[in-house]
Order: structure tokens, then sequence, then C-alpha cells
């Protein structure tokens, strides 16, 4: 009998380190994603190559989505930091704000690397993004040689506090208002959201009689100011921002006129790639930049 109860508690005692060992070994292999919001195509398209490359890579990816609540991303990565995940991706609702956030995975030893948006405090090992400054300068350019120099351009501002829209601004404002015959006629921020961009657009085209060109920070921006446009009977061409499939697909429809691509899922992949390479204790550089392209019909 007293064999045949060791024996027992050997087996029982195995079988407890063994589901230990296993527990320990999925919070090895598992990193969280929290992202500002999963209500546009383009963070569906960076959380989608954010996976495929986590799949690849051998670890199991952890998405939150911040529903573009500052509040809810900081709930979201205090939940992911008391899961004890080996790193964190996030990105920022807000790169000000986020900075709670970054500091609250620092506290817990938690490397943190930004994608797309940065944030402005805490220490992050690398962000990830678009240079933001030289697409939005690439679009102002087009907007410049589109009119010649000359005409009346409204610009749809993303996400305030965003560095994405800051940038964005940036770029754009370095190309148009080198020349003097081109006026910014209006420039109001409509959050990077389609409905919200179509709101601020009606309103604009009751305000401005004369507008030659639009340039939204986004395309879901584009699409909402290209339906009111369209609604008013007015012909006014717009360019947008991200490259999104229904971004492109609106361009070679004629629909918009042109759009700054960007990746999203390589930004996702490289996130991911990052990761990797910071868990596995290798130097990763602090900034990565993801190829723009310039889309046309």
């Amino acid at each position: 009998m007293r064999k045949l109860l060791t024996a027992a508690t050997v087996a029982a005692t195995a079988l407890l380190a063994s589901a230990n060992a296993a527990t320990t070994a999925q919070a090895a292999d598992t990193i969280a994603l929290v992202v500002s919001t999963l209500n546009n195509p383009f963070f569906v398209t960076l959380k989608n190559g954010a996976e495929t490359k986590a799949k690849a890579l051998g670890y199991n990816l952890l998405v939150l989505d911040s529903q573009n609540d500052p509040a809810k991303e900081l709930a979201n990565v205090e939940d992911v930091v008391n899961k004890k995940v080996k790193l964190l991706l996030v990105n920022p609702t807000d790169s000000d704000a986020v900075r709670s956030a970054v500091r609250s995975a620092n506290r817990a030893k938690i490397p943190v690397v930004t994608l797309d948006r940065s944030a402005n405090g805490g220490e992050v090992a690398s962000h990830i993004a678009s240079d933001n400054v030289a697409g939005g300068r690439m679009a102002g350019q087009l907007v410049v040689d589109m009119l010649k120099g000359q005409g009346a351009v409204v610009e749809l501002q993303g996400l305030p506090g965003a560095s994405a829209a800051r940038d964005r601004g940036k770029g754009f404002h370095e190309a148009v208002d080198k020349a003097s015959g081109l006026k910014v006629v209006a420039s109001q921020p409509a959050d990077f959201d389609r409905t919200k961009a179509l709101n601020v657009m009606e309103n604009i085209l009751q305000a401005q009689q004369k507008i030659d060109v639009v340039f939204a920070h986004n395309d879901e921006m584009a699409l909402g100011a290209a339906k009111a446009i369209q609604a008013s009977g007015r012909k006014i061409p717009v360019v947008g921002f991200d490259g999104t499939d229904e971004g492109v697909a609106a361009v070679n429809a004629g629909t918009l006129t042109a759009t700054v691509a960007q990746q999203a899922g390589l930004i996702g992949e490289k996130g991911v790639e990052t990761a990797d390479k910071v868990l596995k204790g290798e130097k990763v550089p602090a900034f990565t930049p993801v190829e723009l392209k310039m889309v046309t019909k």
C-alpha cells in the first residue's frame, strides 16, 4: 500500500510540474497588441499582419481594442500587464495620453514597442511606422502639382493629439505653404472617422464657395468627404492617406484622386519581428520606417 501511495504521489507531482511548465511556457510565448480601434480597416490590416507573423514565429498574440478611448487603452494595458505578457505592442489612441499606459508596462518591466503612432513619454524599445511627415509632404506636393500652385485647399485633420495627424499635417504644409498662390481655406479635425468627415465636409461646402482640392489625413475621412461632395453635386478632387483596400478601390473607381499608401500589414509584421528580437536580447533600432507610395489611377 505504501509503495502504491508513493507511486501515486510521484505521478501527481510530475503531472503538476508538467502543468506548471506548460503554463510558464504559454506565458513566455504570449505578447500583447493593444490597438487604437478595430473600427478602422487600416488597423484591422495592421492586426492581421501582426497575427500572421506572430503565428509564424511561434508566439501567442493577445489583441485588445481600445475603441479610440485613452481610458480604455490604459485599462487594456493594465489587463495585459496583470497577465504578465512578455512584451507589449501598442498602437496609441493619443501620443500624449498613452504615456500612463507605457509607464505601467515599464514598471512591470515589460518591453514596449509602438506601432504607427508614437508615445510622448515612457520608455519605448522601438517605434515602427511610416514616415508620416514624408507622406504628408508627398500629398502636399501632389496638390501643388495638380493646381499648378494656384487654388483653394481644404484639409481634414486626424485625431488631435495623434502623432500621425500632427506629422501628416506638418509634411502637407511644408509643401503647400511654399506655393504662394495656394490658400488653405479650411483645416478642421474629423478624428480619422468617415462619418465625422462627411459631416465636417458638408459644413465646409456650405461655407466655402470655391474649393479646388481636399486632402484628408486618412482614407476613411477622404471617403466621407467624397460622399459629401458627391451629394452636393460639386466636383472636387480628394486625396487620402493610408492606402486601405477600400481607399485604393476608390482611386481606381475615380471616387478619390489619390492616396498615400502605407503598408499597414507590414507595420504589424515588423512590430512582431522587432518584438521577437527584443525578447531574444538583440539590439533594435529606435525607429523603423515603413515605405510609402503614392497610388493614383
